[in-house]
């Protein structure tokens, strides 16, 4: 087990985590999620012992970071965001120079660095200099090295970076093998990859925790309204009216063109047993329902929610925008008196 206690670290007089504590129990997959800048990196660069704290406690397997490094660090296989390879070295000999950082037996060495290979899938490069490699090899290389030593957990930050989608598929089924053995904290910003291999979060932004719970449990009590989306052939004026008029029924908040005739709606709606009497009116009134789906929230909108970082953008957007109305208007202004002063020295 990982247990992360009231920890903190300042860069000067700016707080970049202040006082977080979470656990991660044995063989769970918990994913680190937060907006840039939030505090992730620090905190990995905490927990692994690659950065000291201003205060607070990282106990992993009852073993303080503070107090007893090498102990921990023996635990711990580590991927930060930029792998940390030599690029003028070939592949083979960088993980067996890992594996000797890591005080792996001689006697071992050669057959976790052929099985790290394999499991990352660089043994047809083996013997290539690292820094000619693909950004997606070089990544693949670092993860390598993260499993030298069988460490019983894993950090990983970042670690489809620069990965295509089939390598990225490759990497989320090797994570979730990974799990059968080992603990895993797994920080990325693609969210559909932390739905797909996490049990459990923890939501961080400007160096706080904001939200530690499962995925599910953060779906339901940060998704909002139960939205609906249809397609309707007939008019969508007509259409619209309809659906406005069915009892729990809380708004039509989006409508497009989907085809000639056909028009989508995304309706806002109490629950889903609004489904029902919606088809019976749209048919009564000879409007032909296509399609019915309801859409649930994801863990994107309870992210977004919690983090702030949609509205807040929205809200940049908005500020840039009155900024750009205010400099034409004034530039406008301007060229009026401007003009109106070349009038009238042409008078004189």
């Amino acid at each position: 087990m990982v247990e992360i206690q009231n920890l903190t670290k300042y860069y000067g007089l700016h707080p970049a985590v202040q006082d977080i504590s979470f656990t991660v129990g044995d063989h769970e997959v918990l994913g680190f999620l937060g907006p840039n800048g939030a505090g992730k990196s620090t905190t990995m660069n905490m927990i692994t012992g690659c950065l000291p704290s201003n205060s607070g406690t990282v106990l992993v397997d009852g073993y303080d970071i503070a107090k007893d490094p090498m102990e921990v660090k023996k635990r711990i296989g580590y991927l930060p965001e930029i792998p940390p390879v030599y690029p003028e070295m070939r592949v083979r000999d960088y993980l067996t120079f890992a594996a000797g950082l890591k005080k792996v037996p001689s006697s071992e060495r050669k057959k976790q660095v052929e099985n790290a290979m394999e499991r990352l899938r660089i043994t047809d490069v083996q013997r290539r200099i690292i820094g000619n490699l693909s950004k997606g090899y070089r990544q693949r290389v670092g993860f390598a090295q993260a499993l030298l030593g069988n460490p019983k957990f894993l950090i990983l930050d970042e670690p489809t970076v620069g990965l295509d989608p089939t390598q990225v598929m490759e990497v989320r089924n090797l994570i979730q093998d990974l799990a059968r053995e080992h603990t895993i904290i797994f920080s990325t910003h693609i969210l559909a990859e932390v739905t797909a291999v996490c049990q459990r979060v923890v939501i961080i932004n400007k160096g706080k925790i904001r939200a530690v719970d499962t995925i599910e449990n953060l779906e339901r009590s940060t998704g909002g309204d139960l939205r609906l989306k249809l397609k309707v052939e007939g008019d969508m004026t007509k259409v619209s009216a309809i659906i406005g008029d069915v009892p729990g029924v809380k708004a039509i908040e989006e409508v497009s063109v989907e085809s000639a005739g056909v028009n989508a709606f995304t309706v806002a709606v109490e629950s889903e047993d609004v489904r029902k009497p919606l088809m019976t009116a749209l048919i009564s009134a000879d409007c032909m329902v296509l399609e019915i789906t309801a859409v649930h929230s994801s863990l994107e909108d309870a992210f977004v929610k919690i983090t702030g970082t949609g509205r807040q953008s929205r809200e940049d957007a908005f500020e840039e925008l009155g900024r750009e109305m205010d400099a034409q208007r004034e530039a406008e202004e301007a060229a009026k008196a401007a003009d109106a002063g070349d009038g009238k020295e042409d008078e004189n």
